[in-house]
C-alpha cells in the first residue's frame, strides 16, 4: 500500500504544482501589460492588495481537491479562482487611464489660461499644481514640489512624464520642455491645441470601450457557461468523471485544462484595450550629452 501511495498521490501532486504555476505564467503573458520581468517578480511576490485573491484561489482549490480528490483539478479550480475574476470583471485601469486623459486636457487648459495672463511657464505651473484634477494631482504636485526645491524645470518635467505614463500626457509635457528649453512663444495655443486632442483622444478610447462591451460580454458568456457546465458535471454526475480519478486520467486532465486556460486568456487578450506606445524618451539621448565635450 505504501507504494502505490507515491504512484497515484505525489506524482499527480509534482503535475498539478507544475501545471498551475505553468499555466500562471502563460496568463500573465497573454493578460500583463507591464514588461516579462516584472511579469514574474509580481507573479511570485504579489504584493497585499492580491493577498485576499491568493487565500480565496487556494480556498477553491482546497475545497476542490477535497470534494473530487484530484491533485491537478485543485491546482486548475485555484487557477481559475485567481485568473478568472479579472476576465469576467470590469477593466478598472482603462477607467483611470480615461480620467487621466481628460485631467492632462484639463490641467493644459489652466496652464494655457496662466500663460495668456503674461505669467512664466514655472510660475505657471506652481500655481496650478495645487488645483491640479485628482486624477493627476499628485504627479502634478510632485513636479511643483521639485521645482520649489531647486531642480531643473527640464528635468522635472521628463520625471512627470513618466509618472503620467501616458503617450498623451507625454505630448503636453514635450510642449512644456520645447517651451522650457528653446523659448517657444506660442506655448499657450499650443497647449489649447493639445487639451482638444487630449479630450478626442478620451472620447476616441470611450467609443472603442462601448464597442470592447459586447466582446467582453461574449468573453463572460462563454467562460461562465463552461465553467458552471464543468462545475454542475462534477457535483451532479461524478461517476461519468470517474476516468479522471487515475494517475492517467489527471494527465489527461492536465492536458484539458492547459487548452481551457489558454483559450480563455486568448479570449481575455481579445477584450483587452491595448495602449499605445509612449514616444517620450526618459532620459535625454546620450548624444546630447556628448555634443557638449570639446
Amino acid at each position: 500500500m505504501g507504494a502505490v501511495i507515491p504512484m497515484t498521490v505525489l506524482v499527480p501532486a509534482l503535475l498539478g504544482a507544475g501545471a498551475g504555476l505553468g499555466l500562471l505564467l502563460v496568463l500573465l503573458s497573454f493578460l500583463g501589460t507591464v514588461p516579462r520581468p516584472q511579469r514574474l517578480r509580481a507573479a511570485l511576490f504579489p504584493d497585499r492588495s492580491r493577498v485576499p485573491r491568493a487565500v480565496f484561489a487556494a480556498t477553491v482549490g482546497l475545497l476542490t481537491g477535497l470534494a473530487t480528490g484530484w491533485v491537478v483539478g485543485a491546482g486548475l479550480a485555484g487557477l481559475a479562482a485567481w485568473a478568472l475574476p479579472g476576465v469576467l470583471g470590469r477593466d478598472p485601469e482603462h477607467t483611470r487611464r480615461v480620467a487621466r486623459v481628460e485631467a492632462v486636457a484639463t490641467w493644459a487648459e489652466m496652464l494655457r489660461d496662466n500663460l495668456s495672463a503674461a505669467a512664466g511657464l514655472e510660475q505657471a505651473v506652481l500655481v496650478t499644481a495645487p488645483l491640479a484634477p485628482a486624477a493627476i494631482r499628485a504627479e502634478v504636485g510632485a513636479l511643483g514640489a521639485r521645482l520649489e526645491s531647486g531642480e531643473r524645470l527640464g528635468g522635472a518635467l521628463r520625471r512627470l512624464g513618466d509618472e503620467l505614463d501616458d503617450p498623451v500626457g507625454d505630448l503636453v509635457v514635450a510642449a512644456l520642455l520645447l517651451a522650457a528649453e528653446q523659448q517657444s512663444r506660442h506655448l499657450a495655443e499650443l497647449l489649447g491645441s493639445l487639451a482638444e486632442t487630449a479630450r478626442g483622444q478620451a472620447a476616441m478610447r470611450l467609443r472603442v470601450e462601448a464597442g470592447r462591451a459586447r466582446t467582453r460580454t461574449s468573453v463572460r458568456v462563454i467562460v461562465g457557461t463552461t465553467g458552471g457546465f464543468a462545475v454542475a458535471v462534477v457535483l451532479l454526475n461524478r461517476d461519468y468523471l470517474s476516468a479522471y480519478d487515475s494517475a492517467t486520467g489527471q494527465l489527461v486532465l492536465l492536458g484539458v485544462g492547459a487548452l481551457f486556460a489558454v483559450g480563455f486568456a486568448w479570449l481575455a487578450r481579445i477584450a483587452r484595450v491595448h495602449r499605445p506606445d509612449r514616444f517620450l524618451a526618459s532620459e535625454p539621448p546620450v548624444v546630447a550629452i556628448t555634443g557638449q565635450r570639446g
